[in-house]
């Protein structure tokens, strides 16, 4: 007769949701003393470990994503090209023609398309300035 299959109890549950914010599957198995097996089979078996492993990964990567977004959103362009990269599906190529030439697409339509952003924000902050101000500037709300 084989041992009976290792469960875990109701507040250890509640904890895997917690957990699995921060810590993989084989984590979470070290952190409560089982084998990384035992936990992959407890989640196969046990429903509301499995979803609340899920729920947690998903409100972490929420939360995470919301401040890349903001961050994109602010201008950050490391962060405007990481998130276009992983959710918009633009991508830098690098390639070579049958002649030998490399190019390097996606870079180029990139830095074309932030160029052309550059350019329209400078034309506008240019029409909106006085003559004598720095391009970089920034107006007081005083005057």
């Amino acid at each position: 007769m084989g041992r009976p299959p290792i469960t875990l109890s109701e507040a250890q549950i509640v904890e895997v949701e917690t957990l699995a914010a921060l810590l993989s599957q084989e984590q979470i198995a070290d952190y409560f003393g089982i084998s990384r097996t035992t936990f992959r089979a407890i989640c196969d078996r046990d429903e509301e470990v499995r979803a609340r492993y899920k729920r947690g990964k998903a409100k972490a990567i929420a939360h995470v994503a919301h401040g890349l977004l903001q961050r994109a959103r602010a201008g950050d362009t490391t962060s405007s090209i990481f998130y276009l990269k992983t959710q918009a599906g633009w991508r830098e190529t690098v390639g070579a023609d049958h002649a030998g030439n490399v190019e390097t697409g996606g870079r180029d339509a990139l830095g074309k398309l932030l160029d052309t952003i550059a350019d329209r924000q400078n034309r506008i902050g240019v029409e909106d300035r006085d003559p004598g101000q720095s391009p970089i500037s920034v107006p007081s709300e005083s005057g």
